[in-house]
């Protein structure tokens, strides 16, 4: 972990991104359906941002925390705010690639 890491808590997040995962996390793609079709993170679920809302009881149901990507780190930044304010505990990686490394 570098310095810049270290200040703005990139090392925190990378921790907790890993340990949910390792707890079983759902892994939730944000982007369009044409988007995770053409190629998403293994056993990623697709609830595009626009219709998470309609979604967050079927994740609250689970119990389990969620890890929220999509293609630049925009969208899953809005999901992983709803999620949180839905009381559910969320984490944002970014991107796929931002899953990726942690697995």
């Amino acid at each position: 972990m570098g310095l810049f890491d270290a200040l703005f808590g990139k090392g925190k997040k990378a921790e907790n991104i890993k340990k949910a995962l390792e707890e079983g996390a759902l892994i939730v793609d944000v982007r369009s359906p044409g988007e995770f079709n053409m190629g998403a993170v293994p056993g990623a679920i697709n609830y595009p941002v626009q219709t998470l809302s309609m979604n967050i009881s079927k994740i609250k149901k689970t119990g389990k925390p969620v890890i929220a990507y999509c293609a630049s780190g925009m969208r899953s930044a809005a999901a992983t705010a709803q999620l949180k304010a839905s009381g559910i505990e969320a984490y944002n990686a970014g991107t796929a690639n931002g899953v990726m490394k942690y697995m």
